[in-house]
């Protein structure tokens, strides 16, 4: 059946990459919380929030990563440049949904490291979905953080602008007027596992 503009498709993707250079070498996405691999609550978040389908960028211990945490029925795929930083594994993200069965209107983009956005903030954001050139991301206070959503009439922009470890911020700069920010401090909490003194947030 094809798809309209009141039934986007809303594809999630999960950055997790990285190698976790300031954890002394502790890939984020192994991090525990709650019991299981941070990988699959960013995963479940977006699932959950109503993204499908939903992928995984993996790149430090990839091995390791698909061997311990539960990825069935998630798309993976492994950037082998991911230690040029987070705009490596974004434009490896979008590519990957750029050649899925099938059209996807939008990309709702989650950090592997934020935990505290879970799936009522993923569910609100995605919302923001209008047409295929919709930029919406979550604001906290009002100021811009994750998730972010891309929709596909971007991507190739999103892809060129993404470089080194800026990921689409430079991008998000450019097209400021165009973006819509969604409120979500009341649903989500915008802090990162980039160090260890951040590692007591983790449950």
């Amino acid at each position: 059946m094809a798809q309209t503009r009141q039934d986007p498709v809303v594809a999630g993707v999960v950055l997790a990459a990285g190698g976790g250079r300031r954890l002394g070498g502790r890939p984020k996405a192994l991090l525990v919380h709650h019991g299981r691999p941070l990988v699959e609550h960013a995963a479940r978040a977006l699932r959950d929030g109503g993204c499908g389908p939903v992928h995984v960028v993996l790149g430090a211990a990839a091995g390791e990563v698909r061997a311990t945490a539960g990825l069935a029925g998630y798309g993976v795929t492994v950037n082998p440049a991911w230690e040029e930083g987070m705009g490596s594994s974004l434009r490896a993200g979008l590519a990957a949904l750029a050649g899925a069965d099938g059209p996807v209107d939008a990309a709702l983009v989650v950090l592997v490291d934020q935990p505290g956005i879970g799936a009522r903030a993923v569910a609100r954001v995605r919302s923001a979905y209008r047409d295929r050139m919709t930029l919406a991301a979550g604001a906290y206070g009002g100021e811009r953080g994750h998730p972010v959503l891309f929709g596909a009439g971007r991507w190739e922009g999103v892809a060129e602008a993404a470089v080194g470890d800026q990921g689409a911020r430079a991008y998000l700069r450019a097209h400021r007027d165009a973006l819509t920010l969604v409120e979500c401090g009341d649903v989500a909490q915008a802090f990162d596992i980039d160090t260890p003194g951040d590692l007591e947030r983790l449950a």
